[in-house]
């Protein structure tokens, strides 16, 4: 890896909506990549809301921003990472996510996560 270049891992453990953390998440993410970063994306826990198919926002008088996670891959922003154990827990399949996703294991995550120069969690 380049000098200078450092690897961000992102990890999103809320849902998408109720607090600022999903949004927040996204733009920082956005604004790393803009730096040339090494940037990844980890959703455990109800962070795997984020990635649904199909939010409604309008009766929470909400906007959706979902539709940003399909613009990710023109930042080259392109590993997305889902927690297994958090997807079957919520009863949600790779079919039921807005983008494509690599899915592991809880023990696979924590090694990846340990892989990272960098762990912001939202």
């Amino acid at each position: 890896m380049s000098e200078g270049i450092k690897k961000f891992m992102f990890v999103n453990r809320k849902a998408p909506y109720g607090t600022i953390y999903a949004l927040e998440a996204l733009e920082v993410v956005l604004i790393t990549a803009a730096f040339d970063q090494d940037v990844s994306l980890a959703f455990l826990d109800d962070g795997v809301y984020q990635l649904k198919k199909g939010q409604q926002t309008k009766g929470i008088d909400t906007k959706n921003f979902s539709p940003t996670y399909r613009a990710l891959e023109g930042y080259d922003i392109e590993k997305l990472y889902v927690e297994k154990e958090s997807m079957e827990a919520r009863g949600l399949s790779e079919d039921d996510l807005l983008v494509d996703v690599t899915v592991l294991s809880r023990k696979e995550m924590g090694e990846l996560m340990e892989e990272q120069d960098v762990l912001l969690s939202f």
